[in-house]
C-alpha cells in the first residue's frame, strides 16, 4: 500500500490516454474535438509523470510544474466551446484570444512560482503568511469553476443534453482541486490521502466526459459502442453489485445471527442467487434495461446496421415458402420487441385478407378489408404507421381515419404498419403491445416504414414465385398434351391409311394380318399415351431403360412404311443400346421421318442409318426433299408451335426431338441445302453397360459416314 499514489495516478494516466486515442478517430475538422484531445493528452502526461515520481518517492515539484499546463489545457477547451456562442468568427476569435491570453499569463506565473520553489532555499514562497503556490492553484480551480458555470449557463437548449455531462465531469475535477488546496491552505500542507486519491478521481470523470462526447455530434467520435455490449455489461455490473450487497448481508447475518447465524447465511445466499437467476431471465426486466440504455446512453435509438442485418437474416433464413409471411411479421415485430402480430395481404377478387399470424390467434370474425375502406385508403395515400393509442386519444391527427368494426377483436393491437410495393399497398401488419412500452418518435416510424417496404418486396417476390410455379405446372400440362396430340395425329394418319386401303385389299390375308398388327400396335401406343396423361409426367424424363436402337428403328420403319416415299433402313452397327424411353424415342424418330416424307416427293428417297461414333449411337435421317436454308434452321426449325404446314401441323415435332435427345445427353445436327435435301443427325450416348456388345456390320471409314450430296453445313 506504500505505492497507492503511484497506482492512483497511473490509473488516471491510462484512462486519459485511452480517451486521447479515441478522440483521434473520426472526422478531423472539429475544433472542440481537437481542444478536448489536447487537454486529455496533457492530463495523461501530467498524471503519468506524477505516477512515476510517486513510485520513486521523489519530490513532487515536477508534478506541480506540469499541473498549471494541465489546468490551462482544460480551460482552453472550455473557452473554445464558449467562443462558439458568438455569431461571427471574428468575435469568437477575439474572445478566445483575449481570455486564453489572460489564463496563459497566469499559468506562466504559476510555473515561475514552482521553479522558484524548486530552486530557492526557502521551502514555501509566501506573502503575509499565505502560501503563494497553494493559493495560486486554488485560484486556478476557482477560475475553472467559473468557466464551467458560464458554459452551462450559455449552452443552447438543444446542446444542453450533452453539455451537462461535460460540466459535471470538469466541475468535479475543479471542485476536488478547490477542496484539496483550500484544505492545504487551512492546515498548512497538502493532505497525503487527498493527494494520493487524486489520480482515481481524475480517472472517474473520464467516462462522464465520454458520455458527453457521444451525445454531441460536433465532436464526431465515430466510435461504435454496441448496445448489446452495453446491455450485457450493465447486466453483469448490476449482478456483481447485487452479489456484493448480498454477500455483505450474509456476513452481517452470520456475525449477528447467533446460533442460527451460519445456517441463516447459507439460506440467505441461496435465496439471493435464486432471485438473481429469476431477475436475469425476466423478459420484462431485460426489456426495461434495454429501453433505459437506449434512452439515456445513445444518441440514436437503433443500431441501424445491426437492425438491418437481423431483419434481412430473419427474412432469408429459409427458402421462400409459405413461412415467409410469418417471418415477415417476426422481422418487423422484433424491431420494437413486440410479442406477436398479424399480416393482411391483397387477394383476388379485390380485397385484403388475413394471410398469416405470428404467436397470436386469429380473430374469430372474418377479417377482410375492402380497397375502398378508410384504413386502406389512409395507408395507401399517407404511407404512415398508425399508432392505435394515439388514434384513440386524438383521432383528428389521422385525417378522418376509421378502423373497421372487427379491429377491436384483436387483443393488444398497438401499431399498424403499411406494406408498400411500387407505390401500391400490398398489405399491412398489425403489431401487438410489447411488455415494456417506449415512447415512439420519428426513428421508430421511419424504420417501420422502411422495413415495411422491404418486407413488401419479399412478399411480392413470393407471390410472383408461386404464380410462376403454377404457370409452369400449366405449361408442363399443356406441353405434355401437345406432345400426346402430336403422337395421336401420327397414329390417326396411320390408321386412316389402313382404312383407305382396306376396301381394295380386304381379301388379301397378308394385308389383313398386317392390318391387325398395325391396329394392335396403335392401340397399345394410345393406351400408353392415356397412361402418360393420367400420370402427369413426361415419360422422356422417367421410365428409362436400355433400348436396342436397331430393333427400335425397325419397328419405327414398319410403322412409317405406310407413307411415301417408303423409308429404307441401314443399320451399320448392331447391339447399340441407349438409356431412353423406347416409345418416346421411337416417336421422335418417327416425327423426323414423317417430316422427311412431307418434304420429299413420292419418287424421292429417304434413308435411315444407324452407326457408332465416339461412344455415341448416331441416327441419321437423310432425304432428297426440298431442303432448308441456314436462316430457317437457325431461327425457325426448332421454335415451338411454329409450323410450315399450316393448320395441319402443330410445330413441335423438331422441338420435341431436340429436347428429348438433349435430355438423353446427346445433341441434334441438321445439314440441309434448298432444293437438294436434308440430313437430320441425332447423337445419343451409348449405355455404359452395353458398349462391349457393339458389332459393326459395315465398316465405312472407321464409323465415319459421308454425306454423298451435301458440302455445306447449316447447324442450329
Amino acid at each position: 500500500m506504500d505505492n497507492i499514489g503511484a497506482i492512483s495516478y497511473a490509473c488516471g494516466a491510462g484512462v486519459f490516454l485511452a480517451l486521447t486515442l479515441l478522440l483521434l478517430t473520426g472526422q478531423r475538422d472539429r475544433p472542440h474535438k481537437y481542444a478536448l484531445m489536447l487537454a486529455s493528452l496533457v492530463s495523461a502526461i501530467w498524471l503519468g509523470v506524477t505516477a512515476w515520481l510517486e513510485s520513486r518517492g521523489h519530490s513532487s515539484w515536477l508534478s506541480y510544474l506540469l499541473e498549471p499546463l494541465r489546468d490551462l489545457a482544460l480551460m482552453a477547451f472550455i473557452l473554445r466551446m464558449l467562443s462558439a456562442a458568438y455569431t461571427t468568427p471574428s468575435e469568437a476569435s477575439r474572445y478566445f484570444t483575449r481570455s486564453f491570453g489572460l489564463l496563459g499569463a497566469y499559468a506562466l506565473f504559476m510555473v515561475m512560482l514552482v521553479l522558484l520553489r524548486a530552486t530557492s532555499e526557502q521551502t514555501v514562497p509566501s506573502a503575509a503568511g499565505v502560501d503563494l503556490l497553494l493559493s495560486g492553484f486554488l485560484i486556478m480551480a476557482i477560475a475553472g469553476l467559473v468557466l464551467v458555470e458560464q458554459l452551462i449557463r450559455n449552452a443552447r437548449a438543444q446542446s444542453r443534453r450533452s453539455v451537462k455531462y461535460l460540466c459535471m465531469a470538469l466541475g468535479a475535477l475543479f471542485v476536488y482541486d478547490f477542496y484539496l488546496y483550500s484544505s492545504a491552505l487551512l492546515f498548512h500542507g497538502v493532505d497525503p490521502a487527498l493527494w494520493s486519491a487524486r489520480g482515481f478521481i481524475n480517472a472517474l470523470v473520464v467516462p462522464v466526459i465520454g458520455i458527453a462526447a457521444l451525445r454531441d455530434p460536433e465532436w464526431s467520435l465515430d466510435i461504435f459502442v454496441s448496445r448489446r455490449v452495453v446491455f450485457h455489461t450493465a447486466a453483469l455490473l448490476g449482478a456483481g453489485v447485487y452479489l456484493l450487497a448480498m454477500g455483505f448481508g450474509g456476513y452481517v447475518i452470520r456475525e449477528y445471527g447467533g446460533t442460527w447465524g451460519t445456517i441463516a447465511q447459507v439460506i440467505f445466499l441461496f435465496g439471493a442467487v435464486l432471485m438473481l437467476s429469476i431477475l436475469l431471465f425476466s423478459a420484462q426486466l431485460r426489456a426495461t434495461l434495454r429501453v433505459l440504455i437506449n434512452k439515456h446512453f445513445f444518441h440514436y435509438k437503433f443500431e441501424y446496421r445491426e437492425e438491418w442485418l437481423r431483419f434481412i437474416r430473419t427474412l432469408t433464413t429459409e427458402e421462400p415458402n409459405e413461412q415467409l409471411r410469418e417471418q415477415s411479421i417476426k422481422a418487423i415485430a422484433d424491431i420494437l420487441h413486440c410479442p406477436s402480430g398479424l399480416l393482411w395481404l391483397y387477394r383476388e377478387p379485390n380485397r385484403y385478407e388475413l394471410a398469416a399470424t405470428w404467436q397470436v390467434k386469429a380473430p374469430p370474425v372474418a377479417c377482410q378489408l375492402d380497397p375502398d375502406s378508410s384504413l386502406v385508403r389512409y395507408l395507401r395515400d399517407e404511407e404512415w404507421v398508425v399508432n392505435c393509442d394515439e388514434f384513440r386519444l386524438s383521432p383528428q391527427v389521422y385525417k378522418g381515419l376509421e378502423l373497421p368494426a372487427w379491429f377491436d377483436q384483436i387483443e393488444n393491437a398497438w401499431l399498424i404498419t403499411p406494406l408498400v410495393f411500387h407505390d401500391r399497398l400490398l398489405g399491412l401488419v398489425v403489431l401487438t403491445r410489447p411488455q415494456v412500452e417506449d415512447s415512439l418518435n420519428w426513428e421508430d416510424y421511419d424504420l417501420l416504414r422502411i422495413v415495411g417496404r422491404q418486407s413488401a418486396a419479399h412478399l411480392a417476390q413470393l407471390e410472383v414465385a408461386q404464380a410462376l410455379a403454377h404457370a409452369r405446372q400449366f405449361e408442363a400440362c399443356s406441353r405434355l398434351s401437345s406432345y400426346v396430340m402430336h403422337d395421336l395425329k401420327n397414329l390417326i394418319a396411320q390408321l386412316s391409311l389402313v382404312v383407305s386401303n382396306a376396301a381394295r385389299h380386304k381379301n388379301n390375308p397378308q394385308f389383313m394380318e398386317d392390318t391387325i398388327q398395325t391396329v394392335e400396335n396403335s392401340v397399345n401406343k394410345m393406351n400408353r399415351l392415356l397412361a402418360t396423361l393420367r400420370s402427369g409426367h413426361d415419360p422422356a424424363e422417367k421410365d428409362l431403360a436400355d433400348v436396342d436402337v436397331c430393333e427400335m428403328l425397325q419397328d419405327t420403319m414398319q410403322t412409317m412404311s405406310a407413307g411415301k416415299p417408303n423409308p429404307s433402313l441401314d443399320c451399320q452397327a448392331v447391339g447399340l443400346f441407349v438409356k431412353a424411353n423406347r416409345d418416346r424415342l421411337s416417336a421422335v424418330v418417327g416425327h423426323v421421318v414423317r417430316n422427311a416424307q412431307d418434304a420429299t416427293p413420292d419418287d424421292g428417297r429417304i434413308i435411315v442409318r444407324l452407326f457408332k461414333q465416339n461412344d455415341q449411337a448416331v441416327i441419321e435421317v437423310q432425304d432428297t426433299g426440298s431442303g432448308m436454308d441456314a436462316a430457317f434452321i437457325r431461327d425457325q426449325l426448332f421454335k415451338p408451335f411454329t409450323s410450315t404446314k399450316g393448320n395441319s401441323g402443330m410445330g413441335i415435332g423438331a422441338y420435341e426431338t431436340r429436347e428429348l435427345i438433349r435430355n438423353l445427353g446427346g445433341d441434334v445436327e441438321v445439314i440441309s441445302r434448298p432444293g437438294e435435301g436434308t440430313t437430320f443427325r441425332m447423337r445419343i450416348p451409348i449405355s455404359a453397360e452395353a458398349r462391349s456388345g457393339v458389332k459393326s456390320v459395315d465398316n465405312i471409314n472407321n464409323g465415319q459416314v459421308h454425306d454423298y450430296r451435301f458440302k455445306e453445313t447449316a447447324g442450329c
